[in-house]
């Protein structure tokens, strides 16, 4: 008697693996209605989206000009636009000088520099953002040796290889030219070995500043040496 249940049990067993499987064959080719376009005759039948997200109508996106005009509206934008311009003034840069901003970021320094009646102002990063800085791999910029008058290295402590970061910047400065690099604000023994860093440069000055909200600690060099 038993072995009849045990053989009656396994079979629906697998009447119940049977049916399942069917179902969830039959459940993954259905297309489900309220997710289809009513107004496309001939609808393909291999896109379909949840419910929730069943919308035909187009999308539009915002213009790089509206993006734009939004971002640089805003209290961060200003505040750090004015903290790079308060800096820059205190490096006594030319209008007709030909500056480089490495790390650059959305552009706040570029705009900073701008403002100040610098017009010649390359910014780089590793996304750009037009139409203000431009994509470049800061280890390894696509600049001839000394064309700028001044480069100026945001983020030099976030930099993955800080001696090449350094060595890109003073290659691109040309003799007379001031190479600067902003770090996390630190102390004299700190600033000492970055100064190891630099191959061709005398050392001009390091202060802290606060620059878009960071403490930072900015060091100034001149280069002395074209090779």
């Amino acid at each position: 008697m038993e072995n009849h249940v045990q053989i009656l049990l396994n079979k629906l067993s697998y009447a119940s693996i049977t049916v399942a499987t069917l179902t969830f064959f039959f459940l993954y080719l259905q297309t489900p209605e309220t997710c289809l376009d009513h107004s496309d005759s001939k609808p393909n039948p291999y896109i379909r989206f949840p419910t929730s997200t069943c919308d035909f109508n187009p999308r539009y996106y915002a213009s790089l000009d509206k993006r734009n005009r939004r971002i640089w509206s805003t209290k961060s934008w200003t505040t750090a636009v004015s903290s790079y311009a308060a800096f820059f003034k205190t490096l006594h840069i030319s209008n007709h000088s030909r500056a480089l901003i490495v790390s650059a970021g959305p552009g706040n320094a570029v705009v900073a520099m701008n403002e100040l009646g610098v017009a010649d102002v390359t910014g780089v990063e590793l996304v750009d953002s037009p139409p203000l800085v431009s994509r470049a791999d800061p280890h390894n910029l696509p600049f001839f040796d000394g064309i700028f008058d001044l480069a100026f290295g945001v983020y030099l402590d976030r930099a993955l290889f800080p001696g090449r970061y350094v060595g890109e910047i003073e290659r691109t400065v040309m003799r007379g030219g001031y190479c600067v690099v902003a770090v996390e604000e630190c102390g004299p023994r700190e600033v000492e070995k970055i100064l190891i860093l630099f191959k061709k440069s005398r050392f001009v000055r390091a202060n802290n500043v606060t620059l878009a909200g960071e403490f930072r600690t900015v060091i100034v060099m001149k280069v002395e040496s074209s090779t």
